[in-house]
């Protein structure tokens, strides 16, 4: 697969996105092929169900977007774009579980265990998670064995105990136990924060950056990071199930303490808004080329998905 530099400058978010967005599932594709014949096959058709042809691929973005500074490899960043993308897929494959969330809408389509079974999608989501290690640990990912070391390591801490998983188990609690503010910013931080830590330092990690460049990226992420749970929260609150692609007011009917529920809407807005912007500054030593970056910041308060 060729990659070419990407020449976004002056596109909206929206076309930036989708363009990003296109290189990145042709990647996705050619990473995770059929299979057909084999005993394992229906696995591989539940993990390609569960990862291809829908989502905004926000994630990658952020990846393709931080390695831009850093005048990575496209390729290189591609590939690593890919990876957390399928370690993404496999988070919601497991939240959509009636063991979690029990929710039977992803993408706008039956979530993996109503299309296959319960049995096929736990499997399917272990296998997506081995894979984006796979292909970080490759050396096509990065010729520096160093480096993919690194990826490697911040990406089992963003989605382990210490990161998205321990966030999820918090979440759990959280419909049966009273949460103050500062808990739900940790619990929030863990489960959507830190992934989006891993995506903007990313770039950093390939490029080799200095303290101060992963202290701003770092410094971005986590405020996009509350900015989208707030955004996703009130999506929760007010959102239409036709535009998200998935069941709303979860949250309220199962009496989960979130920003919205804690703050009400018209703070938890304010609130969005207000680390949107602190996001948006941590990169203004960068200047012209974060402008996406920033974008994003603005985005993820402003969507409707």
């Amino acid at each position: 697969m060729t990659i070419e530099p990407m020449n976004l400058v002056g596109k909206s978010i929206a076309g930036a996105m989708a363009e990003c967005a296109e290189q990145v599932e042709r990647m996705m594709d050619l990473l995770l092929p059929k299979v057909e014949g084999n005993a394992e096959a229906p696995l591989v058709e539940a993990m390609r169900y569960s990862s291809l042809g829908g989502g905004k691929r926000l994630r990658p973005f952020i990846v393709l977007q931080s390695a831009q500074l850093f005048g990575v490899d496209p390729r290189c960043a591609i590939r690593v774009g890919a990876a957390v993308e399928f370690m993404h897929c496999y988070s919601l494959i497991h939240d959509d579980l009636p063991a979690m969330d029990n929710s039977d809408l992803r993408r706008g389509k039956p979530s993996c265990h109503k299309q296959f079974d319960e049995a096929t999608a736990i499997l399917a989501g272990d296998a997506l998670q081995a894979l984006a290690f796979q292909i970080l640990a490759s050396p096509e990912t990065h010729a520096d064995a160093i480096a993919r070391s690194e990826l490697v390591m911040a990406l089992a801490r963003a989605a382990g105990m210490e990161g998205m998983t321990g966030g999820q188990m918090i979440d759990l609690l959280a419909e049966t136990r009273e949460l103050n503010i500062g808990a739900i910013t940790r619990l929030q931080r863990m489960k959507t924060g830190d992934m989006f830590t891993f995506c903007a330092t990313s770039g950093a990690i390939m490029g080799r950056g200095t303290e101060r460049q992963f202290h701003a990226l770092n410094s971005y992420a986590q405020g996009l990071g509350l900015a989208f749970q707030i955004a996703d929260d009130l999506l929760d609150f007010d959102g239409k199930e036709q535009d998200t692609g998935k069941p709303t007011g979860q949250d309220v009917k199962s009496g989960k303490a979130t920003f919205v529920s804690t703050l009400g809407p018209e703070r938890a807005r304010f609130q969005a808004r207000l680390l949107s912007e602190q996001a948006g500054q941590a990169l203004d030593f960068w200047g012209e080329p974060a402008a996406l970056l920033r974008a994003v910041a603005c985005f993820v308060v402003n969507r409707d998905r």
